[in-house]
């Protein structure tokens, strides 16, 4: 557990009697430019300054906790950390398990391929084809879904996925559009690399946008995150956060 009797108070009106550690933060670290591990080892990216943010907005001092993808949301129910900021999106089979902050962000997700392919891709066109996908994620059950005939191999991480794509392993990668685009396509590695195909954002398996994560108890903590969220769009710290990565909206509608 991160959080002590110290900081618990915060949100349920308990009266503290020792120190109080910081909120703990699950982070993945390798899901640029979201979240990323510089060369010193700390936790870079939009997620990690959007949750520091949030934070400061509730009045709460934050830890940041490295986690690998595949064991955020254990982490969460064992109490390594008290939320997950890390581009996790809402879905209906993870909100059987945990509960969910209102979005911060939703972006489409796409298919990246090298750019001289001759693939058509629809699910017609990627049978038999070999496309990677993050394990655990909504894109790979979207793909198992959608196209059943494809051969999924999954990865830990997108850095290994795209590995394998400029390895000639892959014919195609299935994630998120703009976690391709800026983690992928506009670097030297992905020079030779498109997108192809439509965007895609289907409910059912791509969920109401991505929220912070909080155990299913910890309601006044979701609602305070919740409320923040609305707060730091509406006093500008959002945006000023989001023009440090992007170009565009990644709010969504």
């Amino acid at each position: 557990m991160i959080r002590t009797l110290g900081v618990a108070a915060a949100f349920y009106g308990v009266v503290a009697t020792g120190p109080a550690l910081a909120l703990g933060l699950c982070v993945e670290g390798a899901y640029p430019p979201f979240s990323e591990t510089s060369a010193d080892g700390s936790i870079v990216g939009f997620d990690p300054d959007i949750g520091q943010a949030l934070c400061k907005q509730i009045g709460e001092t934050c830890t940041l906790v490295k986690v690998d993808w595949d064991g955020i949301i254990p982490a969460l129910l064992e109490k390594k950390c008290d939320a997950i900021v890390a581009s996790m999106s809402i879905t209906p089979e993870r909100k059987e398990v945990i509960d969910f902050t209102k979005k911060y962000y939703q972006t489409p997700a796409r298919f990246v391929a090298p750019t001289n392919t001759d693939l058509t891709f629809t699910p017609e066109g990627l049978a038999g084809k070999v496309v990677g996908v993050q394990r655990g994620t909504i894109h790979q059950a979207f793909m198992e879904g959608e196209f059943p005939q494809t051969t999924l191999q999954t990865y830990g991480t997108q850095d290994e996925m795209v590995l394998d794509l400029s390895s000639g392993r892959l014919d195609a990668v299935m994630a998120d559009s703009v976690a391709l685009d800026l983690g992928f396509l506009k670097t030297p590695g992905g020079a030779d690399y498109a997108f192809f195909g439509e965007p895609y954002s289907i409910p059912k398996y791509h969920g109401e946008g991505e929220g912070i994560g909080v155990r299913k108890e910890d309601t006044a903590l979701r609602d305070k995150l919740s409320a923040a969220i609305d707060a730091i769009r509406a006093s500008g710290e959002y945006e000023t956060i989001q023009k440090k990565y992007f170009d565009y909206d990644v709010y969504g509608r």
